[in-house]
């Protein structure tokens, strides 16, 4: 079974996650991150690789991301690249993954394609409010990312808010659940929790 959790940068995918793991238990979860499959851009320059849209869905290698969630589905292991945010490249070496009863998929951008979003089979939306993603994200990219705030900054007005505008925003019409940031999630992962155990409990996978 696997499960979408989208929204703009910095609206609190990873959090929700981690509840719902906290509920189903570690075990049986496979965490994807969208982030993973960003192309490699070892042929670019540096500095033109740091000027790269990467909230457009064209930076993401989508088909080898619906690829790996068809081989989950089918009982496949897959190799998942590693993504190294400081230089824009891809390591050679990658992460083996093994299909687990429940798989999380996080992303900005996984409703955006029709070839990752038809193999979804509940999609999430988490809504938050701008000023609170754009604070989160300028934290993570300085901290973890090596980043200036000055970039993170120019990064945001060039083509993180207008891709979240003609991208993001309008996936959330394809969710089957959307979550206010601040809202209830208690809720929401009651139900998703029991749509789990709904679907892969008589598989007898889940324990």
């Amino acid at each position: 079974m696997i499960i979408g959790i989208g929204g703009g940068t910095g609206s609190g995918k990873t959090t929700l996650s981690k509840k719902i793991i906290e509920t189903v238990g570690s075990h049986n979860v496979l965490i994807i991150e969208q982030d993973s499959y960003y192309k490699d851009l070892v042929d670019m320059p540096l500095d033109e690789r740091r000027q790269a849209n990467f909230d457009h869905p064209e930076s993401v290698d989508l088909a080898l991301l619906a690829e790996h969630l068809r081989d989950l589905k089918s009982g496949k292991c897959v190799e998942i690249p590693i993504y190294d945010f400081r230089t824009h490249t891809r390591s050679a070496e990658t992460n083996r993954a093994e299909p687990k009863p429940v798989i999380i998929l996080e992303g900005i951008l996984i409703y955006a394609d029709k070839a990752v979003a038809s193999q979804i089979d509940v999609k999430i939306f988490v809504d938050t409010p701008d000023d609170i993603r754009f604070i989160r994200r300028l934290q993570r990219d300085i901290s973890e990312r090596g980043r200036t705030a000055e970039s993170v900054i120019a990064q945001y007005f060039a083509t993180v808010r207008p891709m979240h505008a003609q991208f993001v925003e309008p996936s959330r019409r394809r969710a089957d659940l959307i979550l206010p940031e601040h809202g209830n999630w208690e809720v929401g992962i009651d139900f998703l929790c029991s749509r789990i155990r709904e679907e892969v409990d008589r598989t007898g996978e889940l324990h």
